[in-house]
Order: structure tokens, then sequence, then C-alpha cells
């Protein structure tokens, strides 16, 4: 330490110890993972590391002349203090980082209305003000990044464990379960009757146990699924779902709500159109937009039964399958004909 010149300096020896002790006391405290996993720990250290920081650069108006600091002669604790800015980036991100340099900014400048100098305040101070923002923001912003990668590695574990965990009861399951009911299925075929149709039933449960069991998880925290995925739990021998080779992400609200209205759409068909009747789904990934497409070979919908049965209070269609996809701001066209069939086209633009 340079004492020549300070007013006081055994006062300069003393911040110097002050600033070696909390040092030694600190360090140790903020390392502690049990430390700092814990909010109520932590922010007491934080808000006292920030008073002592600013208590060591006040204490430069006692040590240090109004000479010295006219002529740019820089606080105590120099660069000593931008630790405790960092330590509230760390804790709380940009803001709180930008707050604690802000704070021991206003230290600097009441050193100098301290010491009588504020018209003299050079470029020393000035620049140490700068690099305190700068490293309340930059820290702040790589911690963010940090915290973001963490978090992304946490999910990416997750879906590997859950894969591991679908495979092997995937491995279960056809061992057991999927073989009765592929024999369940041959069975009825070869006997007929009301037996054919416990094999058809058999053979659509076979079907979407294996689209279940064959498709990849999605982990609750997901913030994006892939549509695909959703739409192809509905593959049955009833039902065929063609979708893009790549994948089309959604946000998972959304990926939800439009997977609801397809599967109002199929309950439409099974209830309206008979058991025998087939469906089919499309997915098209377009420019900005999302569009799925349900058609069935039924009988069709004569004209004025939606608003019939709008009227009559009857809104399956109106409310499961238009109320959702209006409520995602887009758009449902209807194209049927008596005896022609249905097909639903829903279009929905990417957030």
């Amino acid at each position: 330490m340079n004492v020549d010149g300070y007013a006081r300096p055994a006062g300069g020896w003393t911040v110097l110890a002050a600033m070696t002790a909390w040092t030694a006391l600190t360090v140790p405290a903020f390392t502690v993972p049990a430390f700092t996993r814990a909010r109520r720990r932590r922010w007491p250290l934080l808000v006292a590391d920030l008073a002592v920081a600013s208590g060591c650069v006040l204490a430069t108006a006692w040590v240090e002349t109004a000479e010295n600091l006219a002529d740019g002669r820089p606080t105590l604790p120099v660069s000593w203090v931008a630790a405790a800015v960092m330590s509230w980036a760390v804790a709380g991100g940009r803001r709180l980082g930008v707050v604690a340099a802000l704070v021991l900014s206003a230290a600097h400048l009441l050193v100098h209305a301290l010491a009588g100098t504020v018209g003299e305040i050079g470029l020393t101070t000035f620049n140490g003000i700068v690099l305190l923002l700068l490293a309340g923001l930059v820290g702040g912003h790589v911690v963010r990044l940090a915290l973001d990668a963490e978090a992304r590695l946490a999910r990416a574990v997750e879906l590997e464990s859950a894969t591991r965990e679908r495979e092997r009861l995937a491995r279960r399951i056809h061992d057991s379960v999927l073989q009765v009911l592929a024999m369940v299925r041959r069975r009825g075929d070869e006997l007929g009757g009301a037996a054919a149709d416990l094999g058809r039933l058999a053979g659509e449960q076979e079907a979407a146990l294996r689209a279940l069991i064959g498709t990849a998880p999605d982990p609750a925290t997901a913030d994006e699924v892939d549509l695909r995925v959703s739409l192809n739990r509905h593959a049955s021998p009833s039902v065929t779902v063609s979708t893009p080779a790549t994948g089309v992400p959604l946000p998972a609200r959304v990926a939800r709500e439009i997977d609801a209205a397809v599967a109002a759409a199929l309950d439409n068909v099974r209830r309206h159109c008979g058991d025998g009747a087939r469906a089919w789904i499309l997915l098209e990934d377009g420019d900005g937009e999302v569009t799925v497409s349900v058609r069935d070979d039924g009988p069709g919908i004569p004209d004025g039964r939606l608003a019939e049965a709008e009227a009559d209070g009857r809104l399956g269609v109106a409310q499961s399958i238009l109320g959702r996809v209006r409520d995602l701001g887009g758009t449902v066209a209807i194209s049927t004909a008596d005896g022609a069939g249905t097909e639903i086209e829903m279009t929905v633009p990417r957030p």
C-alpha cells in the first residue's frame, strides 16, 4: 500500500486489515454449496458484503487528503469492491448486479462530497464507476447464460432417463400385452361374427399401444413439443396419420390445444359415422403456420346441422374445435357434403 501523503497512514493500514479479514471470512462462506442454495443465509451476507465494501470506500475520505483526491488518486479498496458487485450479480442476475454497482458508485461520489472535492472529480472516479457497472451487467448476463445451460442439461438428463424407462416398459409390454392383443385379433378374424368385432377392438388397442410406446416422451417441463408425436398417438387401424419427415416443434400449450381439437374431431367421427368409418389426419408445416386436417369417409354433415347443434347447446364442434383454434389465433374450415364425408382443416399461426 502506498501510504505516502495519507492524512492518516494508520487508517490506511486499518482499512487494508479489514479488507483482508473480510475476504478471509467471506470466500469460504460463498463457496459452501449449502450456503449458496440457502436464500435466507445468503442475502444477509450479501448485504453485509456490500456494506463493508461501501464502508471501505467511504473510509478514503478520512484517510486521504483532499489534495490527493483532487489529483485523481483512487479510493483505498481500488478494484476490491468489484467482488461485491459480482457476488450480487451471481445471486440475482444483471439487475441486482447493477444495483450493487450503483450503491458503490454513490459511495465513490460521496467520498468527494465529504472531502469537498466534488468539483474536481477526475477520470479515475468515472472510470471506476463505469467498470463497476460493466461488472454488474456482464457478470449477471454470464450467470444467466450458465443457469439456462444448467436448466437445459437437467431437461436433457430427464428426457434420457424417461426414454430409458420407456424402453424398459416397452420391452415388457411387447413380451406380454401386445402378444396377447395380437393373438386375440388373429383369433377374432378366424372365428368371425361377434369374435371379429372383439378382434377388431383388440387390433385397435394393439396399434394404439404400439404408437404410445414407440413415440418419444414429452417431459412435463419441456418448453416445446413435437406436434408429430402428439398426433401419431391417434393412429389406429381406422385412423391414418401423415406427418412431415422433420419435427414440428411448437410451444407445449399450443401443441396441447391442437391435439385436443384433433381428438374432438375424431370423437365426432366415431359418434356420427359409425364403427366402420375411417379417418385421415394430415399435418403440414407451412411458412409461419401449421395446418392440421382431419378427414373422414362418413355420410357428411347435412346443410344447417352445425348451426342447429350450436343453437341447441350441443357445442362439440363449436367449442372443442372452433373455440380452441380461435383462441390460438387460428382459423377452421369445414368442408362437407351429404354422403361425401367431412374434412376439418385447422390452421394455427406459429407464435
